[in-house]
Protein backbone atom coordinates (compact mmCIF):
# COMPACT_ATOMS: atom_id res chain seq x y z
CA UNK A 1 0.00 0.00 0.00
CA UNK A 2 1.38 3.42 -1.02
CA UNK A 3 1.68 5.91 1.83
CA UNK A 4 2.73 9.43 0.87
CA UNK A 5 5.42 10.92 3.10
CA UNK A 6 5.93 14.25 1.35
CA UNK A 7 4.52 16.25 -1.56
CA UNK A 8 6.99 17.89 -3.92
CA UNK A 9 6.36 19.80 -7.13
CA UNK A 10 6.62 16.53 -9.10
CA UNK A 11 3.95 14.89 -6.94
CA UNK A 12 3.70 12.69 -3.84
CA UNK A 13 6.70 10.68 -2.58
CA UNK A 14 6.75 7.56 -0.43
CA UNK A 15 9.04 7.42 2.59
CA UNK A 16 11.65 5.32 0.80
CA UNK A 17 11.98 7.62 -2.21
CA UNK A 18 11.98 10.68 0.02
CA UNK A 19 14.76 9.30 2.23
CA UNK A 20 16.89 8.28 -0.77
CA UNK A 21 16.48 11.75 -2.27
CA UNK A 22 17.65 13.31 1.00
CA UNK A 23 20.78 11.13 0.94
CA UNK A 24 21.79 11.89 -2.64
CA UNK A 25 24.82 14.12 -3.05
CA UNK A 26 26.59 15.33 -6.17
CA UNK A 27 27.15 18.27 -8.48
CA UNK A 28 23.98 20.25 -9.22
CA UNK A 29 23.26 20.49 -12.94
CA UNK A 30 21.87 23.99 -12.43
CA UNK A 31 24.45 25.87 -10.36
CA UNK A 32 27.37 23.40 -10.52
CA UNK A 33 27.82 23.29 -6.72
CA UNK A 34 28.66 20.04 -4.91
CA UNK A 35 25.89 19.59 -2.32
CA UNK A 36 22.67 17.70 -1.56
CA UNK A 37 20.83 17.11 -4.87
CA UNK A 38 17.38 15.70 -4.07
CA UNK A 39 15.68 17.30 -7.08
CA UNK A 40 15.31 15.90 -10.60
CA UNK A 41 15.10 18.11 -13.70
CA UNK A 42 13.00 17.61 -16.81
CA UNK A 43 15.78 15.64 -18.54
CA UNK A 44 16.65 13.56 -15.48
CA UNK A 45 19.50 15.76 -14.26
CA UNK A 46 20.00 16.18 -10.50
CA UNK A 47 19.28 19.54 -8.88
CA UNK A 48 19.92 21.09 -5.48
CA UNK A 49 17.10 22.44 -3.33
CA UNK A 50 17.73 26.00 -4.53
CA UNK A 51 17.61 25.20 -8.25
CA UNK A 52 14.74 22.73 -7.95
CA UNK A 53 12.61 24.99 -5.76
CA UNK A 54 9.72 23.96 -3.56
CA UNK A 55 11.53 21.06 -1.89
CA UNK A 56 12.21 22.63 1.50
CA UNK A 57 15.28 23.23 3.63
CA UNK A 58 17.34 20.19 4.71
CA UNK A 59 20.11 21.99 6.62
CA UNK A 60 20.76 20.59 10.10
CA UNK A 61 20.45 23.24 12.80
CA UNK A 62 23.11 21.46 14.88
CA UNK A 63 25.96 20.68 12.43
CA UNK A 64 24.95 22.92 9.51
CA UNK A 65 25.20 20.10 6.93
CA UNK A 66 22.44 19.30 4.45
CA UNK A 67 20.96 15.82 4.70
CA UNK A 68 18.09 13.64 5.79
CA UNK A 69 16.47 15.13 8.91
CA UNK A 70 15.54 12.61 11.56
CA UNK A 71 13.92 15.17 13.84
CA UNK A 72 12.72 18.64 13.02
CA UNK A 73 15.89 20.50 12.13
CA UNK A 74 18.32 17.73 13.26
CA UNK A 75 19.98 15.44 10.71
CA UNK A 76 20.26 11.69 11.02
CA UNK A 77 24.04 11.78 11.50
CA UNK A 78 23.73 13.97 14.59
CA UNK A 79 21.02 11.72 16.02
CA UNK A 80 23.15 8.62 15.33
CA UNK A 81 26.20 10.15 17.03
CA UNK A 82 24.14 11.23 20.04
CA UNK A 83 22.60 7.78 20.58
CA UNK A 84 25.83 5.87 19.99
CA UNK A 85 27.73 8.13 22.38
CA UNK A 86 25.31 7.22 25.18
CA UNK A 87 25.65 3.48 24.46
CA UNK A 88 29.47 3.56 24.31
CA UNK A 89 29.82 5.65 27.49
CA UNK A 90 32.49 4.11 29.73
CA UNK A 91 31.05 5.73 32.86
CA UNK A 92 32.90 9.04 32.50
CA UNK A 93 30.40 10.67 30.15
CA UNK A 94 32.57 10.00 27.08
CA UNK A 95 33.11 7.17 24.63
CA UNK A 96 35.59 4.54 25.81
CA UNK A 97 38.91 5.59 24.21
CA UNK A 98 39.56 2.19 22.59
CA UNK A 99 36.14 2.36 20.89
CA UNK A 100 36.57 5.85 19.41
CA UNK A 101 37.61 4.47 15.96
CA UNK A 102 34.49 2.30 16.02
CA UNK A 103 32.36 5.30 16.98
CA UNK A 104 33.84 7.40 14.16
CA UNK A 105 33.37 4.62 11.62
CA UNK A 106 29.69 4.11 12.44
CA UNK A 107 28.92 7.84 12.50
CA UNK A 108 30.65 8.38 9.13
CA UNK A 109 28.33 6.06 7.19
CA UNK A 110 26.67 7.77 4.23
CA UNK A 111 23.24 6.44 5.26
CA UNK A 112 22.82 7.25 8.97
CA UNK A 113 19.26 5.87 8.82
CA UNK A 114 20.75 2.37 8.68
CA UNK A 115 22.83 3.01 11.79
CA UNK A 116 19.87 4.39 13.74
CA UNK A 117 17.78 1.35 12.78
CA UNK A 118 20.64 -0.98 13.78
CA UNK A 119 20.83 0.55 17.26
CA UNK A 120 17.12 -0.14 17.80
CA UNK A 121 17.65 -3.91 17.53
CA UNK A 122 17.28 -5.48 21.00
CA UNK A 123 20.63 -7.32 21.11
CA UNK A 124 22.93 -4.57 19.82
CA UNK A 125 22.95 -2.00 22.68
CA UNK A 126 23.57 -4.58 25.46
CA UNK A 127 26.60 -6.00 23.62
CA UNK A 128 28.04 -2.55 22.97
CA UNK A 129 27.41 -1.46 26.57
CA UNK A 130 29.17 -4.59 27.88
CA UNK A 131 32.24 -3.73 25.79
CA UNK A 132 32.19 -0.03 26.65
CA UNK A 133 31.70 -0.58 30.38
CA UNK A 134 34.38 -3.25 30.67
CA UNK A 135 32.04 -6.06 31.75
CA UNK A 136 33.50 -8.05 28.86
CA UNK A 137 37.15 -7.79 27.72
CA UNK A 138 37.55 -6.00 24.41
CA UNK A 139 39.14 -9.06 22.80
CA UNK A 140 38.10 -11.85 20.46
CA UNK A 141 37.83 -14.25 23.41
CA UNK A 142 35.72 -11.73 25.30
CA UNK A 143 33.32 -11.33 22.39
CA UNK A 144 33.01 -15.11 22.10
CA UNK A 145 31.29 -15.19 25.50
CA UNK A 146 28.40 -13.02 24.28
CA UNK A 147 25.16 -13.99 22.58
CA UNK A 148 23.46 -14.07 20.12
CA UNK A 149 26.41 -15.15 18.02
CA UNK A 150 25.19 -13.67 14.71
CA UNK A 151 24.94 -10.20 16.24
CA UNK A 152 28.33 -10.68 17.91
CA UNK A 153 29.94 -11.73 14.63
CA UNK A 154 28.67 -8.56 12.92
CA UNK A 155 30.02 -6.36 15.71
CA UNK A 156 33.32 -8.26 15.63
CA UNK A 157 33.59 -7.62 11.88
CA UNK A 158 33.02 -3.90 12.45
CA UNK A 159 35.63 -3.77 15.22
CA UNK A 160 38.18 -5.56 13.02
CA UNK A 161 37.34 -3.33 10.07
CA UNK A 162 38.08 -0.12 11.98
CA UNK A 163 41.23 -1.48 13.62
CA UNK A 164 39.97 -1.90 17.20
CA UNK A 165 40.57 -5.66 17.09
CA UNK A 166 43.32 -7.54 15.28
CA UNK A 167 42.30 -9.33 12.05
CA UNK A 168 41.25 -12.94 12.44
CA UNK A 169 40.00 -15.55 9.99
CA UNK A 170 36.26 -15.15 10.22
CA UNK A 171 35.31 -18.66 9.14
CA UNK A 172 37.89 -20.32 11.39
CA UNK A 173 36.40 -18.41 14.32
CA UNK A 174 32.88 -19.39 13.30
CA UNK A 175 33.88 -23.04 13.08
CA UNK A 176 35.54 -23.02 16.50
CA UNK A 177 32.43 -21.46 18.05
CA UNK A 178 30.17 -23.96 16.31
CA UNK A 179 32.39 -26.89 17.34
CA UNK A 180 32.03 -26.19 21.06
CA UNK A 181 28.25 -26.26 20.98
CA UNK A 182 28.09 -29.19 18.58
CA UNK A 183 30.34 -31.35 20.75
CA UNK A 184 28.04 -30.77 23.70
CA UNK A 185 25.17 -32.24 21.66
CA UNK A 186 26.98 -35.60 21.29
CA UNK A 187 25.49 -37.69 24.10
CA UNK A 188 27.64 -40.84 23.86
CA UNK A 189 30.84 -40.29 25.87
CA UNK A 190 33.04 -42.58 23.76
CA UNK A 191 31.79 -41.05 20.53
CA UNK A 192 32.44 -37.56 21.89
CA UNK A 193 36.03 -38.46 22.76
CA UNK A 194 36.72 -39.87 19.29
CA UNK A 195 35.08 -36.93 17.54
CA UNK A 196 36.99 -34.45 19.72
CA UNK A 197 40.28 -36.09 18.76
CA UNK A 198 39.31 -36.10 15.07
CA UNK A 199 38.29 -32.44 15.25
CA UNK A 200 41.45 -31.39 17.12
CA UNK A 201 44.13 -33.39 15.33
CA UNK A 202 42.75 -33.45 11.82
CA UNK A 203 39.97 -30.97 11.04
CA UNK A 204 41.15 -27.98 13.09
CA UNK A 205 44.76 -28.69 12.26
CA UNK A 206 44.05 -28.49 8.52
CA UNK A 207 41.91 -25.36 8.89
CA UNK A 208 44.56 -23.55 10.91
CA UNK A 209 47.27 -24.51 8.42
CA UNK A 210 45.15 -23.11 5.61
CA UNK A 211 44.33 -19.95 7.57
CA UNK A 212 48.05 -19.27 8.01
CA UNK A 213 48.44 -18.79 4.24
CA UNK A 214 45.05 -17.43 3.21
CA UNK A 215 41.34 -17.17 4.08
CA UNK A 216 39.47 -20.41 4.74
CA UNK A 217 36.27 -19.34 3.06
CA UNK A 218 32.71 -20.57 3.31
CA UNK A 219 33.17 -23.88 1.50
CA UNK A 220 36.02 -25.19 3.67
CA UNK A 221 34.07 -24.20 6.77
CA UNK A 222 31.02 -26.14 5.61
CA UNK A 223 33.13 -29.11 4.50
CA UNK A 224 34.73 -29.34 7.96
CA UNK A 225 31.30 -29.44 9.59
CA UNK A 226 30.18 -32.11 7.12
CA UNK A 227 33.17 -34.32 8.03
CA UNK A 228 32.19 -34.24 11.70
CA UNK A 229 28.49 -34.79 11.07
CA UNK A 230 29.17 -37.78 8.80
CA UNK A 231 31.61 -39.20 11.35
CA UNK A 232 28.93 -38.99 14.04
CA UNK A 233 26.40 -40.75 11.79
CA UNK A 234 28.92 -43.50 11.03
CA UNK A 235 29.66 -44.09 14.71
CA UNK A 236 25.93 -44.20 15.44
CA UNK A 237 25.44 -46.73 12.62
CA UNK A 238 28.23 -48.90 14.03
CA UNK A 239 26.69 -48.71 17.48
CA UNK A 240 23.37 -49.81 16.03
CA UNK A 241 25.07 -52.98 14.80
CA UNK A 242 26.67 -53.62 18.18
CA UNK A 243 30.21 -52.50 17.37
CA UNK A 244 32.61 -49.74 18.33
CA UNK A 245 35.01 -48.03 15.93
CA UNK A 246 37.90 -50.29 17.00
CA UNK A 247 35.75 -53.32 16.02
CA UNK A 248 34.74 -51.99 12.61
CA UNK A 249 34.84 -54.58 9.81
CA UNK A 250 34.97 -54.40 6.03
CA UNK A 251 31.31 -55.39 6.00
CA UNK A 252 30.45 -52.23 7.94
CA UNK A 253 32.36 -50.11 5.45
CA UNK A 254 30.72 -51.78 2.46
CA UNK A 255 27.25 -51.48 4.01
CA UNK A 256 27.74 -47.75 4.61
CA UNK A 257 29.05 -47.05 1.11
CA UNK A 258 26.29 -49.10 -0.50
CA UNK A 259 23.62 -46.81 0.94
CA UNK A 260 25.58 -43.51 0.88
CA UNK A 261 25.16 -40.72 -1.63
CA UNK A 262 28.20 -39.27 -3.35
CA UNK A 263 28.34 -36.33 -0.93
CA UNK A 264 28.14 -38.76 2.02
CA UNK A 265 30.98 -40.83 0.55
CA UNK A 266 33.13 -37.72 0.29
CA UNK A 267 32.13 -36.60 3.79
CA UNK A 268 33.02 -39.82 5.61
CA UNK A 269 36.31 -40.54 3.82
CA UNK A 270 38.54 -38.10 5.85
CA UNK A 271 37.27 -39.57 9.14
CA UNK A 272 37.83 -43.19 8.11
CA UNK A 273 41.32 -42.46 6.76
CA UNK A 274 42.21 -40.64 9.99
CA UNK A 275 40.76 -43.46 12.12
CA UNK A 276 42.87 -46.09 10.31
CA UNK A 277 46.00 -43.94 10.34
CA UNK A 278 45.65 -43.15 14.07
CA UNK A 279 44.80 -46.80 14.86
CA UNK A 280 41.34 -46.04 16.18
CA UNK A 281 40.09 -48.51 13.56
CA UNK A 282 41.65 -51.62 11.96
CA UNK A 283 43.12 -51.44 8.46
CA UNK A 284 40.23 -51.45 6.04
CA UNK A 285 39.77 -50.94 2.31
CA UNK A 286 37.92 -47.77 1.26
CA UNK A 287 36.29 -47.70 -2.18
CA UNK A 288 38.01 -45.32 -4.58
CA UNK A 289 36.28 -42.05 -5.37
CA UNK A 290 35.54 -41.76 -9.07
CA UNK A 291 35.92 -38.11 -10.12
CA UNK A 292 32.92 -36.69 -11.94
CA UNK A 293 32.40 -33.43 -13.76
CA UNK A 294 29.12 -31.55 -14.06
CA UNK A 295 27.43 -32.02 -17.42
CA UNK A 296 28.12 -28.87 -19.46
CA UNK A 297 25.32 -26.92 -21.06
CA UNK A 298 25.34 -26.70 -24.84
CA UNK A 299 27.22 -23.92 -26.61
CA UNK A 300 23.91 -22.61 -27.96
CA UNK A 301 22.58 -22.32 -24.39
CA UNK A 302 25.75 -20.51 -23.33
CA UNK A 303 25.48 -18.02 -26.18
CA UNK A 304 21.79 -17.43 -25.42
CA UNK A 305 22.59 -16.73 -21.75
CA UNK A 306 25.41 -14.34 -22.70
CA UNK A 307 23.04 -12.43 -25.00
CA UNK A 308 20.49 -12.25 -22.20
CA UNK A 309 23.13 -10.91 -19.81
CA UNK A 310 24.15 -8.29 -22.35
CA UNK A 311 20.53 -7.15 -22.66
CA UNK A 312 20.23 -7.08 -18.85
CA UNK A 313 16.48 -6.59 -18.76
CA UNK A 314 15.82 -8.99 -15.88
CA UNK A 315 18.94 -8.72 -13.68
CA UNK A 316 20.95 -6.07 -11.87
CA UNK A 317 24.56 -5.08 -12.54
CA UNK A 318 25.97 -7.36 -9.83
CA UNK A 319 24.25 -10.42 -11.27
CA UNK A 320 25.29 -9.51 -14.82
CA UNK A 321 28.99 -9.16 -13.98
CA UNK A 322 29.11 -12.38 -11.92
CA UNK A 323 27.31 -14.31 -14.65
CA UNK A 324 29.76 -12.98 -17.25
CA UNK A 325 32.74 -14.12 -15.19
CA UNK A 326 31.21 -17.60 -15.09
CA UNK A 327 30.09 -17.91 -18.71
CA UNK A 328 33.02 -16.09 -20.36
CA UNK A 329 35.94 -17.09 -18.15
CA UNK A 330 34.73 -20.22 -16.26
CA UNK A 331 35.40 -18.68 -12.83
CA UNK A 332 34.20 -20.45 -9.64
CA UNK A 333 32.24 -18.44 -7.09
CA UNK A 334 34.95 -18.94 -4.46
CA UNK A 335 37.40 -17.06 -6.70
CA UNK A 336 34.93 -14.45 -7.95
CA UNK A 337 34.17 -13.17 -4.45
CA UNK A 338 37.90 -12.63 -3.77
CA UNK A 339 38.37 -10.26 -6.73
CA UNK A 340 39.02 -6.59 -6.00
CA UNK A 341 38.54 -3.44 -8.05
CA UNK A 342 42.32 -3.49 -8.55
CA UNK A 343 41.83 -6.62 -10.66
CA UNK A 344 39.89 -4.58 -13.25
CA UNK A 345 42.54 -2.92 -15.39
CA UNK A 346 42.36 -0.24 -18.09
CA UNK A 347 44.80 0.19 -20.97
CA UNK A 348 43.50 2.93 -23.22
CA UNK A 349 40.09 1.87 -24.45
CA UNK A 350 40.67 -1.79 -23.57
CA UNK A 351 39.48 -3.24 -20.24
CA UNK A 352 41.13 -6.31 -18.67
CA UNK A 353 40.34 -8.48 -15.66
CA UNK A 354 43.15 -10.16 -13.73
CA UNK A 355 42.18 -13.80 -13.16
CA UNK A 356 45.67 -15.18 -13.70
CA UNK A 357 48.76 -14.18 -15.64
CA UNK A 358 48.44 -12.37 -17.99
CA UNK A 359 45.12 -10.53 -17.44
CA UNK A 360 42.38 -11.42 -19.91
CA UNK A 361 40.71 -8.80 -22.12
CA UNK A 362 37.00 -8.10 -21.69
CA UNK A 363 35.17 -7.93 -25.04
CA UNK A 364 33.86 -4.50 -25.97
CA UNK A 365 30.13 -5.19 -25.49
CA UNK A 366 30.76 -6.31 -21.91
CA UNK A 367 33.55 -3.93 -20.89
CA UNK A 368 30.99 -1.16 -20.41
CA UNK A 369 28.91 -3.38 -18.10
CA UNK A 370 31.94 -4.10 -15.90
CA UNK A 371 33.06 -0.45 -15.89
CA UNK A 372 29.58 0.75 -14.90
CA UNK A 373 29.42 -1.83 -12.12
CA UNK A 374 32.78 -0.81 -10.64
CA UNK A 375 31.54 2.78 -10.47
CA UNK A 376 28.25 1.75 -8.82
CA UNK A 377 29.07 -1.11 -6.45
CA UNK A 378 26.48 -1.94 -3.80
CA UNK A 379 26.84 -2.22 0.01
CA UNK A 380 29.09 0.83 0.37
CA UNK A 381 26.65 3.15 2.14
CA UNK A 382 26.84 1.77 5.70
CA UNK A 383 29.63 1.34 8.25
CA UNK A 384 30.41 -2.19 7.06
CA UNK A 385 32.32 -1.57 3.81
CA UNK A 386 32.53 2.18 3.08
CA UNK A 387 36.06 1.99 1.62
CA UNK A 388 36.12 -1.66 0.53
CA UNK A 389 38.37 -2.66 -2.40
CA UNK A 390 36.38 -5.86 -2.91
CA UNK A 391 34.75 -6.10 -6.32
CA UNK A 392 31.64 -7.61 -4.71
CA UNK A 393 31.45 -6.22 -1.14
CA UNK A 394 28.90 -7.87 1.11
CA UNK A 395 26.82 -6.68 4.03
CA UNK A 396 29.43 -7.82 6.58
CA UNK A 397 32.41 -5.62 7.40
CA UNK A 398 35.42 -6.62 5.32
CA UNK A 399 33.53 -9.55 3.76
CA UNK A 400 32.46 -10.14 0.15
CA UNK A 401 29.05 -11.31 -0.96
CA UNK A 402 28.28 -14.76 0.41
CA UNK A 403 28.67 -17.48 -2.28
CA UNK A 404 25.42 -19.12 -1.21
CA UNK A 405 23.44 -15.92 -1.75
CA UNK A 406 25.10 -15.49 -5.16
CA UNK A 407 24.19 -19.06 -6.11
CA UNK A 408 20.58 -18.49 -5.08
CA UNK A 409 20.36 -15.33 -7.15
CA UNK A 410 21.80 -17.07 -10.22
CA UNK A 411 19.53 -20.07 -9.70
CA UNK A 412 16.50 -17.80 -9.51
CA UNK A 413 17.54 -16.25 -12.84
CA UNK A 414 18.03 -19.65 -14.46
CA UNK A 415 21.80 -19.26 -14.88
CA UNK A 416 23.58 -22.60 -14.18
CA UNK A 417 26.79 -22.14 -12.24
CA UNK A 418 28.72 -25.43 -12.49
CA UNK A 419 27.21 -26.50 -15.81
CA UNK A 420 27.80 -23.09 -17.37
CA UNK A 421 31.37 -22.94 -16.08
CA UNK A 422 32.00 -26.45 -17.42
CA UNK A 423 30.98 -25.38 -20.93
CA UNK A 424 32.92 -22.12 -20.75
CA UNK A 425 36.29 -23.71 -19.90
CA UNK A 426 35.88 -26.30 -22.66
CA UNK A 427 35.18 -23.62 -25.25
CA UNK A 428 38.21 -21.64 -24.11
CA UNK A 429 40.40 -24.74 -24.41
CA UNK A 430 39.26 -25.20 -28.01
CA UNK A 431 40.46 -21.69 -28.82
CA UNK A 432 43.98 -21.80 -27.31
CA UNK A 433 46.48 -24.32 -25.88
CA UNK A 434 45.71 -25.58 -22.38
CA UNK A 435 48.78 -24.02 -20.67
CA UNK A 436 47.90 -20.59 -22.09
CA UNK A 437 44.25 -20.81 -21.02
CA UNK A 438 45.19 -22.18 -17.58
CA UNK A 439 47.52 -19.27 -16.92
CA UNK A 440 45.03 -16.60 -18.00
CA UNK A 441 41.98 -17.87 -16.10
CA UNK A 442 43.78 -19.30 -13.05
CA UNK A 443 43.30 -23.05 -13.63
CA UNK A 444 45.83 -25.76 -12.80
CA UNK A 445 47.71 -26.75 -15.99
CA UNK A 446 47.19 -30.47 -15.37
CA UNK A 447 43.44 -30.07 -14.90
CA UNK A 448 43.27 -27.88 -18.00
CA UNK A 449 45.07 -30.57 -20.02
CA UNK A 450 42.54 -33.19 -18.89
CA UNK A 451 39.59 -30.99 -19.82
CA UNK A 452 41.20 -30.18 -23.17
CA UNK A 453 41.51 -33.88 -23.96
CA UNK A 454 37.86 -34.45 -22.98
CA UNK A 455 36.66 -31.59 -25.18
CA UNK A 456 38.61 -32.78 -28.22
CA UNK A 457 41.20 -30.02 -28.40
CA UNK A 458 43.94 -30.79 -30.94
CA UNK A 459 46.64 -28.36 -29.83
CA UNK A 460 48.91 -31.11 -28.48
CA UNK A 461 48.92 -32.85 -31.87
CA UNK A 462 50.49 -29.91 -33.67
CA UNK A 463 54.04 -30.53 -34.84
CA UNK A 464 56.67 -28.22 -33.38
CA UNK A 465 58.31 -25.61 -35.56
CA UNK A 466 57.43 -22.54 -37.58
CA UNK A 467 54.24 -23.29 -39.49
CA UNK A 468 54.33 -19.96 -41.34
CA UNK A 469 57.08 -21.22 -43.63
CA UNK A 470 56.11 -23.23 -46.68
CA UNK A 471 58.27 -25.91 -48.18
CA UNK A 472 59.64 -25.11 -51.61
CA UNK A 473 58.82 -27.76 -54.19
CA UNK A 474 61.63 -29.94 -55.44
CA UNK A 475 63.04 -28.98 -58.85
CA UNK A 476 61.75 -31.11 -61.75
CA UNK A 477 63.75 -34.12 -62.76
CA UNK A 478 65.75 -33.74 -65.97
Amino acid sequence: MFVAARKWPEGYLCSGCFSRACETYGRCAGCGVERLVPGIGKDGEVLCTTCAGGLGDFTCTRCGIEGWLHYAGICGRCVLAERLKVILDDGTGTVRPELVPFFDSVCAMSRPRSGILWLTKPHVPPILRALAGGQVPLTHDGLSTLQPWRCVIHIRDLLVGCGVLAPVDRYLLLFEQWLTGWMQSVEDTNHRKILQRFATWHVLRQLRTTAATGPIGHYRNQAARTYLRQARLFLTDLQGHGRELSECTQTDIDRWYAAASRSEEQGIRPFLMWAVRSRHAPKLHLPALVPTSPKPISQNQRIALIRRIHAGTDMDLTERVIALLILLYAQPLSRIIRLTIDDVLHDGDQVFVRLGDPPVPIPGPFAEIVTNYVANRSNLTTATNPTSRLLFPGQRAGQPLHPSSIWQRLHRLGIPNLNGRSRAIRELLLQAPAPVVAGMVGYHPGHAEQLAAQSGATWKRYAVGDHTKTRKPDPPLT
